[in-house]
């Protein structure tokens, strides 16, 4: 088992873009969640492959997932970002895509600030 390590999180202003990084991401179904104070964690983004990906309503048109095969990095560009953005994120990887996400990174925080 590789571990996942994520960087890139930071404080940014309303609007502001950043972009989250995962290193050792080798797996084939990866995702990215997040979980803000009080709430649960939610998926954010996910990818299969390196094709088919899924976003969370809430991001959309906003976060684009992607993965560099070359480094074994997962990555999340965030755009636009709001308040609500603000949470601690985390890469997850899967053993086997038909089943949960097995692995997971010690998290990045993200606040965004108005």
């Amino acid at each position: 088992q590789v571990p996942l390590v994520e960087s890139g999180g930071g404080s940014v202003q309303v609007g502001g873009s950043l972009r989250l990084s995962c290193a050792g991401s080798g797996y084939r179904c990866m995702g990215w969640f997040r979980q803000a104070p009080g709430k649960e964690r939610e998926v954010v983004a996910s990818i299969r492959g390196f094709g088919a990906t899924y976003y969370a309503d809430s991001v959309k048109g906003r976060f684009t997932i992607s993965k560099d095969i070359a480094t074994n990095t997962l990555y999340l560009q965030m755009s636009s970002l709001k308040p609500e953005d603000t949470a601690m994120y985390y890469c997850a990887a899967k053993r086997d895509c038909s089943g949960e996400y097995n692995y997971w990174g010690q998290g990045t925080q993200v606040t965004v600030s108005s």
